[in-house]
């Protein structure tokens, strides 16, 4: 019987592969020793189909399950790759988006570099460009006084229209407003004017009237004389009598 038990697990590993042999083997050794030990011959035959049946049952996955398994195994590793690749195309993605930040700043901080230069140029040319007008005016009332105070014979007293009529004669037309608009605030076109407080005299209010000694001797009295040294004052400190009017009207003095 033992012989027959035996033939009929080598048919069955045969079928059932190579890893139910094994099991089958180490397990019929088992059944020997404990024959040697006095177990009887059932309880040997019991243990050997026992053990071979578990082993059976571990050959007896179905070839569909492998079949699964595999699937599902690759399936992870596609789901892993997938992951993965998502993961970089994101990294990547930030690190565009931070190299296309750091590039904007920069062009945004040219550009306003660019602009505040430009700006600067404009101010400094409109700066020049306003010098050069006012020297211009200033050669130009130089060159277009037709008459100087010595043009005019002294007189003992003077009329407002007589005084502004020397004015007209002696500022150049364009720049004659400008010089009227100041001696009008300042003396009213009266050549006698004493400002009581200060002590500035005469039409352009001079302070200290001594100042007008240096285009005459006759300062006081001679209105052509004022005028001349009016004149030449705007000219010289504003660059013309609308210069020095402009001035004037921002701060009610020149």
């Amino acid at each position: 019987m033992r012989a027959m038990l035996e033939g009929n697990r080598v048919s069955r590993i045969s079928v059932r592969g190579f890893a139910v042999a094994s099991a089958t083997a180490v397990t019929t050794v088992g059944a020997v020793v404990g024959v040697a030990s006095g177990n009887t011959q059932s309880s040997s035959s019991n243990d050997l189909e026992a053990t071979a049946s578990d082993a059976t049952l571990l050959a007896d996955i179905p070839a569909g399950q492998h079949a699964q398994v595999q699937t599902t195994s690759v399936a992870q590793q596609a789901d892993a790759q997938a992951m993965a690749a998502d993961t970089a195309a994101k990294k990547s993605a930030a690190e565009s988006a931070r190299k296309q930040a750091a590039k904007d700043a920069v062009a945004k901080q040219q550009a306003a570099e660019k602009a505040e230069k430009a700006a600067k140029e404009a101010a400094e040319q409109k700066a020049k460009e306003k010098k050069e007008r006012e020297e211009e005016a200033k050669k130009t009332a130089s060159r277009s006084s037709s008459r100087d105070a010595s043009d005019f014979a002294p007189q003992s007293s003077y009329s407002v229209s007589q005084v502004q009529s020397m004015a007209r004669q002696m500022v150049p037309g364009g720049q004659f407003q400008c010089f009227s608009n100041i001696v009008n605030h300042e003396s009213t076109w009266n050549y006698k004017a004493t400002n009581a407080s200060s002590g500035a005299y005469g039409l352009v209010q001079a302070l200290p009237a001594s100042k007008m000694s240096s285009a005459g001797a006759d300062w006081r009295t001679n209105p052509a004389t004022q005028i001349k040294w009016g004149l030449n004052y705007m000219n010289d400190r504003y660059g013309s009598p609308c210069g020095a009017w402009e001035f004037w009207q921002a701060n009610h003095y020149y």
